[in-house]
């Protein structure tokens, strides 16, 4: 964080400098001798003291903002986006509890704050892929100039998502070094499975959960999901679990008869109709876990299956933008063509 600080004792020359360094935050925090930042500074307070009469010798507390705007770390932030969204704010630091700076939510480069652990399922053995995941895992197969777990990496990111689990199988050695060397700013957990465990059964492993929502999915997909309206969605259909879902739809290229007891009551021409399928993203309250048997085989389907056999409420959310599960050749070869055209904003 020293890049973004500066001592107050320091000169509004050394203040100038730090902050030409910072072109795309232009703000930095002033810290006391306890690393405890005491305000922020910009360009416009330079600009501001100096027209209140202000010298460039001055003390450098005498220009900073006092009354800034900041999170705490453990509380709930995602509450103030709206806030911060109406004022404009181009930057936010998070402190701990002796405001002492964490990191600083940059929001040109993050969409928001979300108070969920991302699971991200990378044990498959991508069988219908080889050869190409002979000697490669499927997460690491590159779309376009990137691996495809780096896509959901990165958008898990931008949403404020930093705690990744990451649960590991096949050639998970590769897998590891992968996230070892990526974006230090990302909390990455790896779990190895001892087996595989099915979509959801490595869930039973994980026990240093962060937050009291969870999302789930599979590592081989290729999506823009608007992860701030799913979570939206789910509380405010106080869901225990939302998954999210693609539409399908079926023409019918035929008059469709609609009967009771084989008398024709009426008839439909060449009807459409949309169903919904399991786009393998789920977001679920922590408590849930207890469903999930220890260490055995355990399927996503059995999840939403023992959700529905407990009364309890399941919700699917439609994707409204890019989604692709990257299965098969064929699925891989739409993937490299369609990369270029994905609206990530």
């Amino acid at each position: 964080m020293e890049k973004y600080t500066i001592h107050k004792s320091k000169t509004i020359i050394d203040a100038l400098k730090k902050l030409n360094n910072l072109p795309s935050l232009l703000t930095v925090f002033v810290i006391d001798n306890e690393k405890k930042v005491i305000g922020t500074l910009t360009d416009g307070d330079i600009r501001r003291g100096i027209i209140k009469g202000l010298k460039i010798e001055d003390n450098l507390e005498l220009f900073i903002f006092k009354n800034f705007s900041f999170l705490i770390d453990g509380e709930d932030n995602f509450s103030k986006l709206k806030e911060f969204r109406n004022r404009k704010l181009k930057a936010v630091p998070l402190l701990n509890k002796n405001n002492q700076l964490l990191k600083i939510y940059n929001f040109s480069e993050i969409k928001s704050i979300l108070p969920v652990d991302a699971v991200i399922m990378a044990g498959g053995k991508g069988i219908r892929l080889r050869p190409l995941t002979k000697k490669t895992p499927k997460p690491l197969l590159k779309i376009g100039n990137k691996e495809i777990i780096a896509y959901n990496f990165d958008r898990l990111f931008q949403y404020g998502i930093n705690n990744q689990h990451i649960t590991t199988n096949y050639l998970s050695k590769q897998i590891e070094y992968f996230c070892k060397n990526y974006n230090k700013e990302i909390n990455f957990n790896l779990v190895q499975e001892p087996k595989l465990l099915g979509t959801a059964g490595a869930l039973s492993l994980i026990e240093d959960f962060k937050n009291d929502t969870i999302l789930l999915m599979n590592s081989d997909l290729l999506t823009n999901i608007d992860y701030e309206d799913f979570y939206k969605t789910f509380l405010s259909k106080n869901a225990d679990m939302l998954v999210a879902s693609i539409p399908y739809k079926i023409n019918l290229p035929y008059a469709v008869f609609e009967a009771e007891n084989r008398n024709v009551t009426s008839l439909k021409e060449k009807p459409n109709y949309t169903y919904y399928a399991n786009a393998g993203i789920y977001l679920f309250k922590k408590k849930m876990l207890k469903i999930i048997p220890k260490g055995k085989v355990y399927n996503a389907t059995d999840f939403m299956e023992e959700i529905i056999n407990l009364k309890m409420k399941l919700i699917h959310y439609p994707i409204r933008g890019y989604w692709l599960d990257i299965g098969k050749h064929e699925d891989f070869e739409k993937a490299q063509k369609d990369i270029s055209h994905i609206n990530w904003d």
